[in-house]
């Protein structure tokens, strides 16, 4: 933290789509800089590459190679590499996927180190990213590896917050990592997080089912009796959980509105409802850690890449909820530091 203010570190994402649109489009707002020191991990002549293609001459960085150069009224940009690169728009490359993992990799050092206090990764190509020699499925698995601690993917956007069991794990292999353990495991994650991370004193969580209709008690599928419901009931001993739901009929009838998080047993279950829900302002917060790393809820979205029409609202409320994270486990921690002893009252003798 640098003059009371969070220093916010941003990884460019795939160079080929949206990410760095998305990015100057935030950065471009004086306004931010009132609230934090944004640090870009990408280099001088791609960022001005950018700026001239976005029309954003006005735009005005600070490039950095220490962070004792680190600018507190303008945008900086930490210089990860120094060559030019060929940037092609709309395309999956392993070019693209080599500069995306240059960046994270230096954005995540910087996070360990200290250097920044947050982190807002936009998006990547995990195809191009593996070309590269990346061997993870995603942000989530690489930072939990990196950081230390379990990595809970938790989608947010206002009231809700949707988390996964499993993240990204293929269909077939979904079902072998339900079990008691696993569910509990993310149930206790979940409600730590609602309570540190949200400000929430005593959330309330549902938890879905793996099968349809919850299973039909026994009769499609025995994941809910065998490892779902014993979960929810051990973890009932400390905490409002309720459940399994039907996926389905618990989107359909706005059931979520009721709770603080909901816990999907897998990747689809819970990202489909949520991006139906609240695409383009929702977030993807890396819960479990003792870093605070969010992301906008979309992909490169090549498609539109390079057409100046990308919307930077997902990235702009990624990073504000860095931000939020960040402060209310401040606030947490100050108000949990030397607590006052317990001392039994006397009863008075008549």
């Amino acid at each position: 933290m640098i003059d009371n203010k969070i220093v916010v570190g941003i990884s460019q994402g795939d160079l080929n789509g949206i990410g760095l649109e998305i990015i100057l489009k935030t950065l471009s707002d004086p306004a931010l800089l009132e609230l934090c020191v944004p640090v870009l991990f990408s280099s001088q002549k791609t960022v001005s590459y950018f700026r001239k293609m976005l029309n954003l001459e006005e735009f005005n960085f600070n490039p950095l190679r220490d962070f004792n150069q680190i600018h507190t009224k303008k945008p900086n940009v930490f210089i990860c590499y120094e060559e030019e690169v060929t940037i092609e728009m709309g395309k999956a490359t392993t070019l693209s996927g080599k500069y995306a993992k240059l960046s994270l990799e230096a954005a995540t050092m910087a996070l360990f180190d200290k250097k920044i206090d947050v982190l807002v990764t936009a998006p990547i190509n995990k195809h191009s990213m593996n070309e590269a020699g990346f061997n993870y499925p995603g942000h989530t698995e690489y930072l939990g590896e990196k950081l230390g601690g379990k990595p809970l993917m938790l989608l947010c956007s206002n009231d809700l917050r949707v988390a996964v069991v499993t993240g990204h794990v293929p269909l077939k292999n979904i079902s072998e990592k339900i079990t008691t353990q696993t569910v509990l495991e993310k149930i206790n994650q979940l409600h730590a997080s609602l309570i540190k991370d949200f400000g929430i004193r005593k959330p309330k969580i549902a938890v879905l089912g793996l099968n349809p209709h919850a299973g039909e008690n026994g009769a499609i599928g025995d994941e809910e009796k065998t490892a779902i419901i014993p979960a929810i009931e051990k973890a009932k001993e400390t905490m409002m959980v309720y459940g399994p739901y039907s996926a389905d009929g618990f989107f359909g009838n706005n059931t979520q509105s009721q709770f603080d998080g909901v816990l999907a047993m897998y990747h689809d279950q819970g990202l489909i409802p949520f991006k139906t829900l609240a695409f383009g302002h929702g977030v993807n917060f890396t819960a479990g850690l003792d870093f605070v790393r969010t992301s906008p809820d979309h992909g490169t979205a090549y498609e539109i890449a390079g057409k100046q029409i990308a919307d930077e609202s997902s990235f702009r409320d990624a990073l504000y909820m860095a931000i939020d994270v960040y402060r209310k486990r401040e606030l947490l921690e100050e108000i949990s530091a030397n607590p006052l002893a317990f001392s039994p009252i006397k009863k008075e003798r008549g």
